[in-house]
């Protein structure tokens, strides 16, 4: 068998690759592609299609007219891919907006770069997606055994989490922010998390998409804690965009707010990358909302109090 030569164009790929013990393997990656720091001299085979520097709502429109246009909101540098020549590349499929099949995908991305490289296109939903995507990745590479090994210790640490957050006194009530203008609730894997981690989650569903909130809905909730986590923020970007909430009308009567319990998180790199650091991720939910059990270990590297 040919040595594998493994090119992940998203950044939960690229992890899932180094969790495996597969990193040595690795030929080049996706620009949002930042952990392990070893990667980040790796050749960079995508681009953003549109400018992510801008606002909130800035993003969101340029987004929104991509994804109306059925164009991609990244490029794929399709000759450089052709001359890494791999053998696997990871993706993952369009959301459902696009419906679009895996086939779909594989066609398209070997169309795209010219190679006949074996395509693992991911579907991460929830936590038990997790674990089906790094055991199909391992199945690929040939490495089956390493895929179970790890997810049974993944999966061994967050119920270590689960078993201490089970013993808190309540169960606060949270909104879970994935986006701060216009306002979005987390979604997929996010509510599984905020339940597991002790908490009730109040928007989103488990397994679906992350649904549009209005401001009204939030502030009949009252929630006990808001949890902002904007998708590709970290903490200091997502610290500087918490005007849009902090400037509404309501925001300071609002039970988190006036208990002090409004958390800053590194969406980026932790609630929204859906690779093995969502077990850190889970332990960062039971840092911010129980921390009578929990000591603030990823306090100002997951998350911080606003």
């Amino acid at each position: 068998m040919a040595e594998l030569r493994l090119l992940p164009l998203l950044s939960s790929g690229t992890e899932i690759v180094h969790a495996l013990g597969l990193g040595r393997l690795q030929i080049g990656r996706s620009h949002e592609c930042d952990y392990p720091a070893s990667v980040v001299d790796l050749p960079i085979c995508t681009k953003p299609a549109i400018a992510v520097s801008g606002s909130s709502p800035e993003i969101d429109r340029l987004v929104k007219g991509r994804v109306v246009s059925a164009l991609s909101v990244y490029d794929v540098d399709s000759k450089l891919i052709a001359s890494l020549e791999p053998t696997h590349i990871i993706t993952q499929t369009q959301c459902e907006v696009c419906a679009v099949s895996l086939a779909d995908v594989e066609r398209a991305v070997q169309n795209e770069t010219g190679t006949r490289a074996h395509v693992i296109a991911l579907e991460p939903y929830a936590l038990a997606d997790l674990w089906r995507d790094i055991q199909r990745i391992a199945d690929a590479c040939g490495h089956a055994e390493q895929g179970r090994e790890l997810i049974a210790n993944l999966q061994n640490r967050l119920q270590s989490i689960v078993q201490r957050a089970r013993r808190a006194a309540m169960r606060p009530t949270v909104a879970a922010i994935e986006w701060l203008e216009p306002l979005m609730a987390g979604g997929n894997w996010v509510p599984e998390l905020i339940k597991l981690a002790g908490g009730r989650n109040l928007f989103g569903m488990a397994g679906r998409h992350s649904p549009w909130m209005t401001w009204g809905q939030v502030i009949q909730a009252d929630p006990d804690a808001i949890v902002a986590l904007p998708c590709g923020f970290d903490l200091t970007r997502t610290r500087a965009e918490m005007h849009w909430l902090a400037e509404r009308a309501g925001w300071k009567q609002l039970r988190a707010v006036l208990s002090g319990r409004v958390f800053i998180c590194d969406g980026n790199q932790f609630m929204n990358r859906p690779g093995p650091r969502l077990v850190e991720s889970l332990q960062a939910f039971g840092e911010m909302l129980h921390p009578e059990l929990f000591k603030p270990e990823l306090e100002h590297s997951a998350w911080e109090k606003f």
